[in-house]
């Protein structure tokens, strides 16, 4: 991969007005609406580049970097541990020792409320305040585990949940484990936490019955669950915009695999309805609504354009000479 540039808003505005033609046809918004466009996908997260030599900018699906208007950053592809939000004393941090050291866990904590609270994500860094957890039993603080799980869910389909998930104690873990080789989901504990459970363990099993539904692509039903319990409520209370990122989230994915979507599908996926769903259909995917037909109809991109493959293989008749050779070989 060439080097990406990480472009800011107001270059992706300029560039796009000025020189891209098509956008219509490419992104459904014509040149006098694409500021107001290009703002909301930059609110959402969307990200735009340029790869290599080339002089088109992109988007890049939604990264969990979320971009500001600044200079522009330029990285060879996107490394796991770069946040361009992160602040310099926490770099500092999670590239030297302190990084092990238990007096950092405050300052840790603190920069975990702060992405709550500005929209921000660093998944380096939270993982690194897991470890120090791992190390420092004592230290644990159940709401920051817990807002570092909904946080990483912000950036599905990405495995962060699970790297996460799996850095809690092991008791935490246990109660995710099922009791017996049934798959229903009655007898799945993360979905039916134990009368009895800890407050964090049932915090943590509601969690990961929300990113398992996400993972199935049971959309409908991860908003049913999240309005089923005022317990999500509390859980997401401190992560700021989580039901906008999620939507945002499931809508990048439905525009890679899918052309055309029924409204009422698509309604019960977003967890929208009404003028509500024609906004964020509208404005914020660039997706157009076919009222007649009762669909909406995603842009052709990459991902889920339909392309004819031809395999070919070439395999000579020697290569299977000792094969048919012992065919015709009698039995010892």
């Amino acid at each position: 991969m060439g080097v990406m540039t990480v472009v800011t808003r107001k270059q992706c505005i300029l560039y796009y007005k000025d020189q891209k033609p098509g956008l219509k046809q490419q992104y459904g918004v014509s040149k006098q609406n694409v500021a107001a466009y290009f703002h909301a996908l930059f609110e959402n997260n969307i990200i735009f580049v340029t790869r290599g030599t080339e002089s088109v900018i992109q988007p890049y699906a939604i990264d969990k970097r979320v971009m500001h208007a600044k200079s522009i950053i330029s990285v060879m592809g996107i490394a796991f541990d770069y946040a361009p939000d992160r602040p310099e004393h926490i770099d500092l941090i999670l590239n030297s020792l302190d990084r092990y050291n238990p007096e950092t866990t405050t300052v840790l904590q603190d920069y975990v409320t702060q992405q709550c609270e500005d929209r921000t994500y660093d998944c380096y860094a939270n993982l690194a305040l897991l470890k120090l957890y791992q190390f420092n039993p004592h230290l644990l603080r159940d709401e920051t585990v817990t807002n570092i799980l909904t946080k990483s869910l912000t950036v599905f389909p990405s495995p962060d949940f699970a790297l996460c998930l799996h850095l809690l104690p092991s008791y935490i873990l246990s109660s995710l484990i099922p009791s017996n080789t049934s798959t229903t989901a009655s007898h799945n504990p993360s979905s039916n936490p134990a009368p009895g459970d800890a407050p964090l363990t049932e915090a943590v099993q509601k969690l990961a019955h929300l990113n398992t539904l996400l993972s199935s692509a049971k959309y409908a039903q991860f908003w049913s669950a999240l309005n089923s319990d005022d317990l999500y409520a509390d859980l997401i209370a401190d992560v700021g915009d989580f039901e906008k990122l999620m939507r945002v989230r499931i809508a990048v994915t439905v525009g890679q695999s899918c052309r055309e979507v029924e409204r009422g599908v698509l309604e019960g996926w977003l967890g929208l309805s009404g003028q509500q769903f024609e906004h964020f259909v509208g404005e914020v995917c660039g997706w157009g609504v076919d009222s007649t037909r009762g669909m909406v109809v995603v842009p052709v991109n990459k991902e889920n354009e339909a392309k004819g493959t031809v395999v070919r293989e070439e395999v000579k008749f020697d290569q299977f000479a000792r094969v048919i050779r012992r065919a015709y070989e009698q039995p010892a």
